[in-house]
């Protein structure tokens, strides 16, 4: 297996384990803040949507599609939005960037400094990769635990 596509396949694992951590809760579950910083599971979807969008899109090739909704009608890291519309991007947002990957060589520049991180952790597609390989994962184990605090359920996932 060649790089990229190992790659791809860790980051794809991560994402997975996201969504499946989150199945089967119904929408108050998924709106209500567990921890006491207030996100919720949704809001926390919607945000890794906006974290592949503007890592790959904007910080990759320089562009990124408009939301169809305004960033600023909620707190952070919750969302007024059905869980349908919500997990509709996160999956858009996910197959979106798959094609930046896929149509991008590992060591290209990437388009757009960005400020967050240092331009050697994330110079190149292979920096964003991996870090949005690390923000999945840090987000998918805080999913967890709060899944677990909602109803006692753990181990959910493939990995």
């Amino acid at each position: 297996m060649d790089e990229k596509s190992m790659l791809l396949m860790y980051l794809r694992a991560q994402r997975a384990v996201v969504l499946a951590v989150l199945d089967g809760l119904g929408e108050a579950a998924l709106k209500t803040p567990v921890l006491p910083s207030g996100w919720t599971p949704l809001g926390m979807v919607e945000h890794l949507g906006y974290a592949e969008r503007y890592w790959f899109q904007e910080v990759v090739t320089g562009t990124a599609d408009p939301v169809g909704w305004p960033d600023d009608d909620h707190a952070p890291l919750t969302t007024p939005r059905a869980p349908e519309v919500v997990f509709a991007f996160y999956r858009n947002q996910c197959a979106r960037s798959d094609e930046v990957v896929a149509a991008t060589p590992l060591d290209t520049p990437c388009h757009t400094r960005a400020p967050e991180l240092p331009e050697a952790e994330v110079g190149d597609l292979r920096g964003v990769v991996l870090h949005m390989i690390e923000e999945t994962a840090r987000h998918a184990g805080q999913l967890d635990v709060v899944r677990e605090l909602i109803d006692g359920r753990t181990g959910l996932g493939p990995r």
